[in-house]
């Protein structure tokens, strides 16, 4: 099992992306979650990514994005409990992302670093493993 720490070290919102799910949970200043994978395979259960958005920079929130190699994933907060996508996401970065969020004829992941990647191809992302 591997286990990945994320700290917000920030004096703002740090958004941990799961990716390839787009998947958003944000931390408050000072916050800790673990993302755990069952994988014990030979090569890295996890890399990590921290990435610009100027907009999100101006509004004092960073970036990570977690992206799984392989395994079930979960995501947890200090005390052990189960984190789900949107996690503390603030009220208007949601009715943003609604507004904003194309009409498409399949769901894709409400946002994250590869977003794009998935709206250009027409995909959904709606089943993972969970641990």
């Amino acid at each position: 099992m591997a286990t990945l720490d994320v700290r917000n070290d920030s004096g703002g919102w740090l958004v941990l992306w799961l990716e390839p799910w787009g998947e958003d949970r944000w931390l408050r200043p000072g916050e800790t979650f673990h993302v755990r994978s069952d994988y014990d395979g030979p090569a890295e259960a996890f890399e990590v990514e921290r990435f610009d958005n100027d907009d999100d920079r101006a509004a004092g929130i960073e970036n990570i994005a977690v992206y799984v190699n392989e395994g079930a994933v979960e995501v947890t907060d200090s005390a052990g409990t189960p984190l789900e996508c949107g996690h503390q996401r603030p009220d208007e970065v949601g009715r943003k992302w609604d507004a904003t969020r194309p009409k498409l004829e399949h769901p894709i992941p409400a946002g994250g670093p590869r977003r794009r990647f998935y709206a250009e191809r027409g995909l959904t992302v709606t089943d993972r493993p969970t641990g």
